[in-house]
């Protein structure tokens, strides 16, 4: 290769860092030349046996389908990357510049990281497939790469591309603006210079660590003291890092992230003005300035700088706030990638210590319940103090039925949680802070020998029914409780709440009011009591939407079965069918007899692929098992809550015609109730 070829991959290098794609030179053979700053998905899923082909159809293609037409091509992978092929040449060997390799939509990458989370692409590391992938979120970086690589094409004049060629190898750091003087693009090329410095320390920080790296990055190069980095959530802005006075202040961000507003101020390159509305005309007063950032032409987060009023003309004058803005916006790709890291191993660890819950309610001993519950969820939290109080329902107070590291005897205590558990269970509403002595709830008593001032008090609710609060305290690493705590107690609270009920329900109800929901021959609940969580299950899938299943289970040829051995023997049948529900049920699930031979199985939290899994195990498990006279069957239909099945009586039809299907089928299968297969399906509700 010439001097010049040979300088290509420190050329291909700053080009990639400038423009923020991915560039891989190929040969006709596929084989690589020089790559620079490649996605980490491209290398993980070219390595994949089973997702390599998909790659050799797209990138594969590229240097035939480049040199074929003559000219730069795009296109969208099966990843959702967009890439572009451009055509090149050197010393007369033909080869093509994978350039781009990059998310330029948002739906792209969210689709990308479901794949990653519980998609296809869950079998590989979430550390390797998201080690450096790339969000661009407008094509200014492909582009811009397009062009100077394009300087190499078969088809450009000698001249013209000994020309370009020296201007981009001779010319290294150089950043290109639009508009401005000399001072200025000198002053961007040096913030791109520090910038760059800055960014392999950031990617090995952790989300919430690098947000804090950035804003220090910002604090020095521009001397501000008082930032914070906001990120978009539910259409708003809510705190995550912050430096100086911000980091003490709770902040309420009065602007939604779709407001057009935001929007123009990102085409102009300045900041959105905040100012509280009882200091606007004081000059010593403060106002934030937020630096609204994209992330596949969404709004994903922004910067946020506290200065006073009296000094904002002096930022407008020295043309601070543009170079602020491009920083900003040049760093949410690599924040975006921490966040989608620690989003993924957050839903990981949720999976598993709501599985590892689930577990350990199945096991808990109904003599000792409320101390096993307190214990399994206060380890999982690693709370080292906790305790849980039960309304009761004729005086309407709170009774203490378990405590764990309490330094007084809660449960001989009366008048308990009038401080905070006692307005959190009417309110219906948690509460977490990380100094519950700075809240309007004031600091607990000294007797009370806290270790930290972080704590949570969680409401357990049953559709318009306050059951329980959960307090917890002392963290036992030290740290503040955190929004991962507080998902998690969502996540289990529907559990818990069936558990308590189904307690309560025992001792309140003595054995009369028992058996009004319960079948007397196999011991489950009954048709009615169904009924009623099926409403209250409903309700709660709309409100925080979750999945919800439902399967019916019938005892195949079952009329045969009681003529042949007689009513006693199909009692015992049905009571080992029974016994085998109960043996596949997690801590939330309800069995009930539905009627005569059939069986309902409630899967709260479950979707239909879920309850496909399940209802499989149940009749593979009453196939293989020994019945006293000949071997047992059951056919099984499912149904999953959705647009069109909203109501009890919308789910148990839907289920029922899967069931239905299952029988025509053959029996002995499980049948998922699909509302475009079946003729009838427009009756439902």
């Amino acid at each position: 290769m010439s001097d010049e070829a040979s300088k290509k991959p420190k050329f291909l290098d700053r080009l990639a860092s400038e423009c923020g794609v991915a560039i891989v030179v190929q040969d006709a053979f596929g084989n690589v030349a020089a790559e620079a700053n490649n996605n980490s998905i491209c290398r993980v899923l070219l390595a994949s046996e089973e997702f390599s082909p998909l790659c050799g159809q797209y990138c594969g293609k590229a240097f035939e389908l480049s040199h074929r037409a003559g000219k730069t091509i795009e296109y969208t992978c099966h990843a959702g990357l967009t890439c572009r092929a451009v055509p090149v040449e050197d010393r007369g060997q033909k080869f093509v510049a994978i350039t781009g390799r990059t998310f330029l939509r948002t739906e792209s990458y969210r689709r990308a990281a479901e794949r990653a989370i519980k998609g296809d692409w869950s079998k590989f590391k979430p550390t390797e497939i998201f080690e450096n992938i790339l969000i661009s979120g407008n094509r200014e970086g492909l582009d811009k790469a397009s062009r100077r690589l394009e300087a190499f094409s078969p088809k450009r004049s000698e001249t013209a591309m000994a020309a370009r060629a020296t201007e981009v190898l001779d010319l290294p750091g150089r950043v290109e603006t639009v508009g401005g003087g000399l001072k200025e693009r000198e002053q961007e090329a040096a913030d791109a210079a520090h910038w760059r410095s800055v960014l392999g320390l950031l990617m090995t920080k952790d989300y919430h660590s690098a947000c804090r790296v950035f804003l220090e990055f910002i604090s020095e190069r521009f001397g501000l003291k008082s930032l914070a980095w906001f990120e978009a959530k539910q259409g708003s802005f809510m705190k995550n890092a912050a430096l100086g006075r911000l980091a003490s202040r709770e902040i309420r961000i009065g602007i939604k992230t779709d407001d057009e507003r935001l929007r123009k101020c990102i085409a102009e390159k300045r900041p959105f003005r905040l100012v509280e509305r009882a200091l606007q005309e004081a000059e010593s007063s403060t106002q934030l300035l937020l630096f609204p950032v994209t992330v596949g032409g969404e709004i994903r987060a922004a910067l946020g700088i506290e200065i006073r009023l009296s000094e904002f003309s002096n930022y407008l004058k020295n043309s601070v706030l543009s170079r602020i803005a491009r920083v900003a916006q040049s760093a949410v790709p690599q924040i975006e990638i921490l966040r989608l890291r620690y989003e993924i191993a957050r839903r990981d660890w949720l999976t598993r210590a709501v599985s590892r819950f689930n577990e350990s309610l199945k096991k808990i001993d109904a003599e000792d319940f409320w101390m096993q519950l307190l214990q399994v969820i206060a380890e999982i939290l690693q709370a080292e103090r906790a305790s849980l109080l039960i309304k009761q329902e004729e005086s309407d107070d709170l009774l203490a039925k378990a405590a764990i590291g309490a330094k007084t005897n809660l449960l001989a205590a009366k008048n308990i949680g009038q401080r905070i558990s006692r307005k959190v269970l009417d309110r219906g509403k948690a509460f977490i802070t990380d100094n519950v002595a700075k809240t309007g709830f004031g600091p607990a008593p000294a007797d009370w020998n806290y270790r930290t001032q972080s704590f949570i008090a969680f409401p357990i609710l049953m559709n318009e029914r306050r059951l329980a609060v959960l307090n917890f305290a002392d963290k036992a690493s030290g740290d503040a409780f955190g929004s991962s705590d507080l998902e998690l107690l969502q996540a289990i609270a529907p559990q818990i709440a069936v558990a308590i009920d189904r307690l309560a329900l025992k001792t309140k109800a003595g054995e009369f009011e028992q058996l009004s929901v319960t079948d007397p021959l196999t011991g489950l609940l009954n048709r009615r009591y169904l009924q009623e969580r099926l409403v209250e299950e409903l309700n709660r899938s709309k409100r925080y939407r979750q999945p919800v299943a439902l399967l019916m289970i019938d005892v195949d040829r079952f009329k045969a079965y009681n003529d042949n051995f007689g009513h006693l023997a199909g009692d015992e049948a049905l009571k080992k069918v029974a016994s085998i529900l109960k043996e596949n049920l997690r801590g939330a699930d309800v069995a009930a007899r539905f009627g005569g031979e059939e069986f309902a199985v409630l899967l709260p939290q479950t979707t239909a692929e879920e309850a496909q899994q399940i209802a499989e195990r149940i009749r593979r498990q009453i196939e293989r098992s020994e019945f006293p006279h000949r071997s047992v069957t059951v056919s099984i239909g499912l149904a999953g809550a959705s647009e069109d099945i909203i109501s009890p009586d919308d789910l148990i039809w839907a289920a029922d015609r899967a069931l239905y299907q299952a029988k025509e089928r053959g029996r002995n299968n499980v049948r998922t109730f699909d509302g475009d297969a079946d003729p009838l399906a427009n009756n439902v509700h």
